[in-house]
């Protein structure tokens, strides 16, 4: 049976090919996307689709944008893969790179399941966070990502015992160096080659983050890592 799923990120990387799959298996995707040409791109080739149109940089602007979007009465889960990184040591990180960050890696997806949460809970439906490998450990120069990933843990854990008694689902999946547009920038940043073949293949992020989707409603996957496999 289709479902009706809100999803961020669907322009790059782990995002992007969770949207492709999830629209050949027919559910309905509502893509957030930063203004209406991006919107356009985004579900032009997607039948069914629409788009929330927001920017994550700016959580304060997600109310607006809720309320102007036509969404159905229920929505059966909302997938947060949007993100952002800006490495850096703590001596040199500037306050703009810890504020954009923090809204849109926690302050975006905090709002946004606030604002949805009724229609969450309309369909005992389900929220999944795409987290990181960062949101468990922070290493030299990857405070300001790895706090804004670690609020997101927190986050999710709150909502999980809050959201039990309607019959909503939350599920963190932390992800390792996933071959990405953003590992690339990551690599540049590090001032390091990239080969994609190093690191986990999207497609196995995404496969993660179906099964955490699809389990039967008698169980949750509250926490799921996805790590390099041996080589």
């Amino acid at each position: 049976m289709p479902h009706t799923i809100v999803l961020t990120g669907a322009g790059s990387g782990i995002g992007q090919l969770l949207a492709e799959r999830l629209t050949e298996r027919g559910d309905r995707l509502i893509l957030v996307a930063r203004d209406e040409d991006r919107a356009v791109d985004l579900t032009v080739d997607r039948p069914g689709s629409s788009a929330i149109v927001a920017d994550l940089a700016q959580p304060e602007s997600l109310a607006a944008a809720v309320a102007a979007s036509d969404l159905p009465d229920g929505i059966d889960a909302i997938v947060h893969a949007a993100g952002i990184v800006d490495l850096g040591h703590v001596a040199d990180l500037t306050v703009r790179s810890w504020e954009d960050q923090l809204a849109v890696n926690l302050v975006a997806p905090a709002e946004l399941t606030r604002l949805l949460l009724p229609r969450v809970r309309a369909a005992r439906g389900q929220v999944l966070f795409v987290n990181s490998g960062a949101g468990l450990t922070a290493h030299p120069q990857w405070a300001a990502y790895a706090a804004s990933k670690h609020g997101l843990k927190a986050l999710a854990d709150a909502l999980r015992g809050e959201e039990a008694e309607y019959g909503v689902r939350v599920t963190t999946v932390y992800p390792g160096r996933t071959a990405t547009p953003m590992q690339a920038q990551v690599h540049a940043q590090e001032s390091k080659a990239y080969d994609a073949d190093d690191w986990i293949q999207p497609a196995s992020v995404v496969t993660a983050v179906l099964t955490a989707l699809d389990l039967p409603r008698d169980a949750v996957i509250t926490d799921l890592s996805v790590k390099p496999g041996p080589r």
